[in-house]
């Protein structure tokens, strides 16, 4: 079964809005040209997390590229799977994300070791290497990414908290006036966070003034068909399934009746400071005189 746009419902949180249009999601969609790059810390955290917006999204006429950026050396879960886990990590990758109509070249691997990506942070590194900045913006602006989905940054895992870290702060830099030969790109239209098992950073939902419990600020809903597909593509991760069998039961918590709801953080990856309500400060000072 092809899933269709209308098969997915989006609730903006803050706004208490529902409506059937991405752009609840990914605000000022333009149908027939957009290019979302999901950012996976491990092969697998794509699919697990974000796995129902790259569903929409290609729902919406969308190309979706997935960006890992650990090799999976750490993923095995008996002694005698260590020389092979790397090399069974990348087919299964292929597998999985076929499953879900990603393939080919929209899928790029980094190959960072596991539990390591925060030392690759930047351009430089003290070695002499180039860092990962030095990938992620040419492979975006080659690309002509228009959204960018990130990994939870809040206690989930050092890799996810790094990878967040570059796509929140590299994915700004594609659109500006630098490093000319690396190419040009309008851009980043807007970003998302997503949870593979934890939850959110509560700073938004304080600011914003809603309930700590609410952290993600915007939901998207689908159709169970979207969910089959989702474990059919999970499952491809044989190596896994010690891993990462606590949060396939946890999916079921993400059960509306036979639909499929997931929680994500929109966010403002660049956001900018507004002196307003400084200079009514300011004024109602001056005015008081102290």
């Amino acid at each position: 079964m092809a899933l269709k746009g209308s098969d997915f419902a989006y609730y903006d949180l803050a706004a208490r809005k529902r409506g059937g249009e991405i752009g609840l999601l990914m605000p000022g969609w333009r149908a027939g040209d957009e290019r979302v790059a999901i950012f996976s810390p491990h092969d697998d955290d794509a699919v697990l997390g974000a796995g129902v917006a790259a569903l929409a999204a290609q729902a919406n006429g969308a190309e979706v590229h997935v960006f890992v950026f650990c090799d999976g050396r750490a993923g095995y879960s008996r002694p005698q799977e260590k020389a092979t886990i790397v090399e069974r990590r990348r087919a299964e990758t292929e597998a999985a994300y076929g499953v879900l109509g990603v393939g080919g070249d929209r899928i790029v691997r980094f190959e960072y070791p596991d539990f390591s990506v925060p030392a690759h942070i930047g351009w430089v590194m003290p070695w002499g290497e180039e860092g990962s900045f030095a990938r992620t913006i040419p492979m975006m602006r080659e690309r002509r990414i228009t959204r960018v989905v990130v990994p939870n940054g809040y206690r989930e895992h050092v890799d996810h908290e790094a990878v967040c870290r570059i796509g929140a702060y590299d994915g700004p830099q594609v659109g500006d006036s630098i490093l000319a030969e690396w190419g040009e790109a309008d851009a980043v239209r807007s970003y998302l966070e997503y949870a593979v098992w934890g939850d959110f950073s509560p700073e938004d939902a304080l600011v914003a003034g809603r309930s700590a419990g609410l952290r993600g600020n915007v939901v998207v809903r689908a159709p169970r068909a979207a969910e089959e597909l989702l474990r059919e593509a999970i499952r491809r991760f044989e190596s896994q399934e010690r891993v990462i069998e606590g949060i396939m039961r946890a999916r079921d918590d993400k059960r509306v009746g036979e639909d499929v709801i997931e929680a994500y953080l929109r966010f403002d990856a660049r956001p900018p400071l507004c002196y307003g309500p400084y200079k009514d400060v300011v004024a109602e000072m001056d005015e008081r005189g102290g």
